[in-house]
């Protein structure tokens, strides 16, 4: 119950927190997603809400009502993401397709927000990668386009999350990426991340299959533990309830 209490105030802390920031964006970084991921984030914490107190409410006073409807409601939200699971497995490239427009659009609106721009640098950066099939992708972006008609000084350029980091280097060269689009790919990976983010994202989570496990063992533990016990305790309520009669 307590676990489930702090990811209730977790999603509400982080959710308002984005809210307030998306607010000070531009109209365009919005169009960048289909639905607002703050408000995903507060009407999460507050469904959360709810259920976390029909359950310590419900465990505090014994009332058997208030423990079926957070045992119900939290059987619902687990089976929820289990075939949320299911189904982006079985409909991987739906899957697939379905980021890759998100990716665009968020290489295209990437000079048009400091926030979008640093989300995409972190992911290029921990997934090693560049671009959503592959560093070429950039030219979707205005500035970044490969066209002779570009007068922009970043022409055919990537960002620098795309480079490869160079050992012992104090000073971040933010132009390491230049003119590398005109490159081919043996070239262009002596000095960036070559591979899609795509791909790259596989390959994270298949060097990172333990720490994924243990995240989702960490979910869905919490719930499985939180149903079986509020069914046990609406047992023993039953069962004290028979026996005074």
């Amino acid at each position: 119950m307590v676990i489930l209490v702090v990811q209730v105030f977790s999603l509400l802390i982080v959710g308002i927190g984005v809210y307030a920031k998306v607010q000070k964006a531009t109209d365009t970084v919005r169009d960048t997603f289909l639905i607002d991921p703050a408000v995903i984030l507060i009407v999460v914490g507050v469904v959360m809400f709810f259920i976390t107190f029909c359950g310590c409410i419900g465990a505090l006073r014994e009332n058997i009502h208030l423990l079926k409807t957070f045992s119900f409601c939290l059987t619902l939200v687990f089976l929820t993401q289990l075939a949320i699971a299911v189904l982006g497995f079985f409909y991987s490239d739906q899957t697939r397709d379905a980021l890759g427009k998100f990716a665009r659009k968020a290489i295209v609106h990437y000079r048009d927000d400091l926030d979008l721009q640093n989300f995409m640098d972190y992911i290029q950066k921990e997934f090693k990668c560049c671009g959503w099939n592959n560093y070429t992708d950039w030219s979707w972006n205005l500035y970044f386009n490969c066209t002779n008609e570009n007068p922009s000084s970043e022409r055919c350029a990537v960002p620098y999350s795309c480079c490869t980091p160079i050992p012992g280097e104090a000073v971040i060269n933010t132009m390491c990426g230049f003119g590398v689009q005109n490159q081919n790919y043996q070239d262009a990976n002596k000095s960036i991340y070559s591979v899609g983010c795509a791909d790259g994202a596989v390959m994270w989570v298949e060097s990172h299959l333990l720490l994924v496990g243990a995240l989702t063992l960490g979910l869905a533990l919490p719930q499985i533990a939180g149903v079986v016990l509020s069914q046990i305790l609406i047992s023993q309520i039953q069962n004290e309830i028979t026996a005074a009669l």
